[in-house]
């Protein structure tokens, strides 16, 4: 009955956001057109740095093109989805605006993931599977329906953790006046990561970002599924990592709550 509840309360929140960004057009068209150029951008960067490189962590053009497009991919399903209705969580706490989302009937946290969706951002989920495709089509990738149901699955599984980690970092407003350095750690995480595959590190570096930070292999893992690189200790290792994350999540979010304090109490 909740699950019901809770899709139909979603339906209604894409929705209106649709309305709302349709009644102002630039607020439709002016991610479209940013998003899209700096996704252009990424490219001729990924050309200049990686164009006469033969390998990066023994992975070729191939594979690099594939990890830079399914990294994308997951950055804009994170600019569609929730990513502008999560970063307002520290706001919304410093303002003791989170009081009318906890007298709601729904999970505060599902509306504040879903209330304010970015369809401006489609164009970069659109791109990011050619660049995908063409990835696939230089690394030899045989599609067939066991290896886009792998690869989907580990996209998806990857997703949560990207949400994970975003909520996690906004959570810790509860118990902080500001998680400003935090949110420029992860920015300088996504950043890295982004440009270099969980292959390349080794050491401190692996732990950072494969384990503390794991941003580094957000990407890696669904490249690896698509290039039978995916074995079972990987596949063990990016399962019990996401639940861990998404346990943690819970946890933090639901002792956050309780150490809330109204702004206006």
């Amino acid at each position: 009955m909740n699950i019901r509840k809770n899709i139909r309360v979603v339906r209604e929140l894409v929705r209106l956001r649709f309305q709302n960004v349709m009644m102002f057009r630039l607020g439709f068209f002016g991610p479209f057109f940013v998003d899209g150029s700096l996704f252009l951008v990424q490219l001729l960067v990924f050309e200049a740095v990686y164009g006469n490189v033969e390998q990066i962590g023994g992975w070729g053009k191939g594979e690099m093109i594939l990890y830079i497009g399914t990294f994308s991919l997951l950055n804009a399903v994170n600019m569609v989805v929730y990513f502008f209705g999560v970063i307002g969580i520290p706001g919304k706490i410093k303002s003791g605006e989170m009081d009318l989302y906890l007298t709601k009937t729904i999970s505060p946290l599902l509306r504040l993931t879903f209330e304010k969706i970015n369809p401006g951002s489609i164009p970069l989920i659109i791109m990011s599977v050619v660049i995908i495709l063409y990835g696939a089509s230089s690394a030899g990738v045989v599609w067939n329906l066991k290896v886009i149901v792998r690869y989907c699955f580990w996209v998806l599984l990857m997703q949560v953790l990207y949400y994970d980690m975003e909520v996690i970092i906004r959570s810790i407003s509860f118990f902080v006046i500001s998680t400003a350095k935090l949110e420029r750690i992860e920015e300088a995480g996504i950043e890295i990561c982004m440009q270099l595959p969980g292959t390349v590190y080794y050491g401190v570096y692996k732990l950072i970002f494969c384990v503390i930070l794991p941003y580094g292999i957000m990407a890696t893992i669904p490249v690896k599924s698509l290039i039978d690189e995916c074995n079972a200790q990987v596949a063990v290792y990016g399962i019990l990592l996401v639940l861990l994350f998404s346990v943690l999540t819970g946890l933090t979010w639901k002792k956050g709550i309780r150490h809330y304090n109204s702004a206006s109490s």
